[in-house]
Parts: C-alpha cells; structure tokens; sequence
C-alpha cells in the first residue's frame, strides 16, 4: 500500500480533508466491497503520481458511517474531489476509465 495514502476518520477528518491547503480526492470504501478493492491500487497511483500536489484520503464507510451519511455516500466505492474544503466533484462507482476519470477529477481541482 502507498504511503501517501492518508486514512481519516470522525476525528480527523475536518483537518485532513476540509482545511487541506491542496485539493483532496476522498475515496469512501469499505474493506468487502469488491469494486472498492478493485480500484484500490489505482487510487494508491494517483497518490504517488500527485504526491505534492494533491492529497489522496481514504475512509472507511463501515468504520466511520457518519461520514458516509454526512456526505450522503449511499452506494460504494464514491470518490469525492475536495477543494477549500467544498465538494469540487465526484464519482460513483468504478467504470473500466476510472484512471483517466479521476486524473480529470484532480488535474481540474489543482
């Protein structure tokens, strides 16, 4: 696993993500989702790839729920581009481009 994947959770999630001076992708996930798992090492990539530029963060779903329901992750995995600290856009679910779609994602927030 990369080590500029960050993990947050209910404590630390306002600091890590929402006062974040770099945009933030936030990958909601839990560990039995498959798609979750599938795209796992294509969200590790991206963090090495914008090491610097943006921060990649993961949460837990099952772990930290209220989250998930504060940001009305009904379905999984949801990944959520953050930029000071606002929702800048999202994706639901894990389509074949989802490289591609989330170095979009990122490459409009920075």
């Amino acid at each position: 696993m990369s080590e500029k994947v960050l993990h947050a959770g209910d404590s630390d999630f306002d600091a890590t993500v929402l006062q974040s001076s770099e945009p933030v992708l936030v990958d909601f996930w839990a560990p039995w989702c498959g798609p979750c798992k599938a795209i796992g090492p294509i969200v590790e990539q991206l963090a090495d790839q914008y090491d610097g530029k943006a921060k990649v963060v993961k949460v837990d779903v099952q772990e930290f729920p209220a989250l998930g329901v504060r940001y009305n992750v009904r379905s999984i995995p949801m990944l959520l581009m953050f930029k000071d600290g606002q929702v800048h856009s999202s994706q639901l679910g894990a389509p074949p481009n989802i490289k591609s779609l989330l170095t979009q994602m990122i490459d409009k927030a920075i």
